[in-house]
């Protein structure tokens, strides 16, 4: 299992948000790439960025600090928020983005989805399921959906697309603890789905028990900046170059 460092960026600057509200917001830094540095010094070779001025507006807005990443840093990019078009997906890997995550579009426009689908390739896409009481939002879940999370993935599946970032909205930035439940029911109902876990980790035995679920990866952001895991640590789990855990 793969263990990814998620910066998230709010008007410049990294934060975190609890639930996903924007008026529950926390800085943690004036400068992102800082952060970026430190867990590609560390050793990570992949981060999760997420735009949540673009996730909420429909624009991507932090072009230039993706950039600034991938000419400065060996490490890879997973990005997500405000990718609404072909045309975004393409700007993004003009940046060096490695792989994008597409949330909102999966639902609200299934053509544009299948343009992006068929003209990135899908192991350059993860599917973004956000989900509260296994219903999914959309558009930086400021807007509720009747899609059942396990249809999304049904549907999602058979455009071939298999990897899914699984963030249970309830957990995320509260450091609770991750939803096993959720997780478990996902991976016993699609096996062969590359499921990332995202949402309430807040200690070494969170991660554990998400790996002995066979889960492809967890995201991991709050547990990282309140201190709740020491970097070090957390570095160490993950192996260098986010080898598998042992």
């Amino acid at each position: 299992m793969i263990i990814i460092p998620a910066i998230d960026v709010f008007d410049g600057k990294l934060v975190r948000l609890e639930k996903g509200s924007y008026q529950s917001q926390k800085i943690y830094s004036e400068n992102p790439f800082v952060a970026a540095k430190q867990f590609a010094d560390y050793g990570f070779d992949l981060i999760h960025i997420v735009d949540l001025s673009g996730s909420r507006d429909g624009r991507i807005s932090i072009l230039e600090l993706l950039k600034e990443i991938k000419s400065q840093l060996k490490i890879k990019i997973q990005f997500g928020g405000g990718i609404r078009s072909l045309d975004d997906a393409m700007k993004l890997f003009d940046t060096g983005v490695d792989k994008i995550v597409i949330g909102s579009i999966s639902i609200s426009n299934k053509s544009e989805f299948g343009r992006i689908v068929q003209d990135v390739g899908v192991e350059k896409i993860v599917v973004a399921v956000d989900t509260e009481d296994e219903r999914i939002k959309i558009k930086g879940w400021t807007e509720s959906t009747d899609l059942n999370i396990y249809d999304h993935l049904i549907y999602c599946l058979s455009k071939g697309v298999d990897t899914f970032l699984c963030t249970d909205i309830k957990r995320d930035g509260m450091l609770t603890g991750p939803n096993l439940k959720l997780y478990h029911n996902l991976m016993k109902q699609f096996p062969l789905a590359k499921i990332i876990a995202s949402g309430g980790v807040s200690k070494i035995e969170d991660v554990r028990e998400l790996k002995s679920l066979a889960l492809y990866g967890v995201v991991i952001g709050k547990a990282i900046y309140e201190n709740k895991i020491q970097l070090k640590e957390f570095a160490k789990l993950a192996g260098k170059k986010n080898n598998p855990m042992p």
